[in-house]
């Protein structure tokens, strides 16, 4: 299934109309597809449920993972502090008629997307998916580090460069990138590799 189907048909399960899945999707589809966005996309979704697909057995409430997914990202102005703040609530709003799911936990999965601090197992996987791309090969690596210079390009070098260095250090201090054993040993070498490289080129 791909992601709209997915998206359908476990809103449907959940009790929402046609009509109101169709509403939904068509928020998340306007905002995804913004001009600004060259790495937070669909394309960032799409990667992050086949991931999803591929470990919903380990987690706990693995709608509330996908969901959360979803809508993660859903307000994101490169400028602004509070993307995931806003998309939580968001998030809250459009769900907020159901009862077989925890919008608490989807408020805290879609803040955890923003720390990187994990403390639940569910928390732990969404964070591991979010961050999946920093491990992967320096070809698709260096791809995702030009999108993201884009979103940020109304900033010149000498006031990005050092932020972004600050920022994928803060990585490396890390005892671990990743936060699953699963990930860890998929990812993490490859991971500190791309972005010493990466911090080389700034």
């Amino acid at each position: 299934m791909n992601i709209h189907d997915i998206f359908s048909e476990t809103l449907s399960t959940l009790g929402f109309s046609e009509i109101e899945i169709n509403i939904k999707w068509e928020l998340l589809h306007k905002n995804y597809f913004k001009k600004n966005r060259y790495y937070h996309n669909w394309a960032h979704i799409e990667a992050m449920i086949k991931s999803w697909s591929a470990y919903k057995n380990q987690l706990e409430n693995p709608v509330e993972v996908l969901l959360a997914i979803y809508y993660h990202d859903v307000i994101y102005v490169s400028t602004r502090k509070d993307n995931e703040l806003k998309s939580a609530e968001l998030a809250c709003k459009e769900l907020k008629e159901v009862d077989g799911i925890d919008l608490n936990t989807i408020y805290n999965l879609i803040l955890c997307t923003q720390t990187h601090k994990a403390i639940t197992n569910d928390e732990k996987w969404l964070v591991d998916f979010d961050l999946q791309i920093l491990g992967r090969s320096w070809e698709i690596y260096e791809m995702y580090y030009k999108q993201i210079r884009k979103e940020y390009r109304i900033y010149p070098r000498f006031m990005y460069n050092p932020g972004r260095k600050k920022a994928l250090e803060h990585f490396l201090e890390k005892e671990t990138i990743y936060q699953t054993e699963t990930f860890q040993l998929q990812y993490e070498k490859q991971a500190r590799e791309n972005i010493r490289r990466e911090i080389e080129l700034l």
